[in-house]
């Protein structure tokens, strides 16, 4: 396991400044009839240093900073939901080899993840400060990381050390296979390594990255053919990254891999002559994220949409107690098209044209 993806709050400035969470998402198959479900998980800490025996809240919930762990689960489109519940910093607790993550009794570890989330409807009302919809799910879950994706020096242990940028990100399953179950309400749903078409990453930091763009697909074939390519995948994500202080407007990075070949856009890779564009567009219904990016050596063309009704808003706060990210769009089933070329004696040649299904998206503006 690469250590960007351990627990990073041990830093002496995010301590008491910072968040760091782990995110996985996939899809299952409900256990009767097969109906395929996208399911998200994510365990989450808040400000570890201000903790006392319960969980602290911000968003005017009094004077103090929030500090607490959370573990989050959900789904989206009819029915969506985002379940939160929260507990005091001292029912967490961490190592680092090997890996092993425990919020009360739900656990995180390299390549098994089991818990269970429950709110009700009263709860959910009576408490705004949870930022949660009710309902309950449990999993148990084996996980299969097949791809990776390492922002590089951005991330690296002086950048890291440094506290250089307020949001950091590793991508530790770009493309990752979930077996296992989960349950949603009482439903069953069987989750199949082969057919999961999972992801994981993480964030951590001080605060959420303003726009916040993310677009990541593993179910993706040759346009207008049936079989799915079992060595391709890509994820791009970004917004405005904001580096000692000072933001870097419209960038984003990503990578997309095909057939074990690997074609990367970074942005702080300025030798490899990297450009890049992207739009996110509302038509009303429909939310679309639209990248453009090329170097010295290939280019890529990314279109993909989402009904605005299948996505849900997450709801964060930051370290210093703020919701800042009111729309925060969220969902796990788009679809779209993807061209790449690359680049011949200085020309583009079309290596091929991709359609995707069950992709993960985001994005967020204030």
């Amino acid at each position: 396991m690469n250590k960007k993806n351990r627990y990073m709050l041990e830093n002496e400035g995010l301590k008491d400044n910072g968040y760091d969470w782990w995110w996985h998402s996939f899809t299952g198959y409900h256990e009767e009839t097969g109906q395929a479900r996208s399911f998200f998980i994510e365990y989450y800490i808040i400000n570890p240093g201000l903790g006392s025996e319960q969980p602290i809240f911000g968003q005017g919930q009094g004077d103090h900073l929030p500090s607490y762990a959370m573990v989050m689960a959900g789904t989206w489109e009819a029915g969506k939901k985002q379940i939160h519940n929260m507990y005091p910093i001292g029912d967490f607790s961490y190592r680092h080899e090997p890996f092993r993550v425990q919020i009360g009794d739900n656990i995180l570890e390299d390549v098994f993840l089991a818990g269970s989330v429950a709110l009700s409807e009263e709860e959910a009302k009576a408490h705004p400060e949870y930022m949660s919809d009710w309902g309950s799910m449990n999993w148990s879950l084996m996980v299969y990381k097949e791809m990776s994706f390492d922002v590089g020096y951005g991330s690296s242990d002086f950048m890291r050390d440094k506290n250089a940028f307020d949001m950091y990100w590793h991508v530790e399953g770009l493309k990752a296979e979930y077996d296992g179950y989960v349950v949603l309400d009482g439903s069953r749903y069987l989750v199949t390594k082969g057919s999961s078409f999972g992801y994981q990453d993480k964030n951590w930091g001080r605060d959420y990255t303003n726009p916040w763009i993310w677009l990541n697909c593993n179910k993706l074939t040759y346009k207008d053919e049936d079989e799915i390519l079992p060595s391709t995948g890509f994820v791009f994500g970004g917004g405005q990254p904001v580096v000692f202080g000072k933001p870097m407007e419209g960038r984003i990075l990503g990578t997309f891999i095909h057939e074990g070949k690997v074609y990367e856009y970074n942005f702080s890779k300025v030798w490899k002559n990297n450009k890049q564009s992207f739009e996110i567009k509302d038509d009303g219904e429909h939310l679309h994220w639209l990248i453009k990016c090329q170097n010295n050596h290939s280019r890529i063309a990314l279109h993909f949409q989402v009904a605005k009704e299948d996505l849900l808003l997450m709801s964060y706060e930051n370290p210093m107690g703020q919701v800042n990210h009111q729309r925060l769009y969220n969902g796990g089933t788009a679809w779209g098209r993807v061209r790449l070329y690359d680049k011949k004696g200085g020309k583009y040649d079309l290596v091929g044209e991709f359609a995707g299904q069950l992709a993960g998206c985001e994005y967020g503006t204030y």
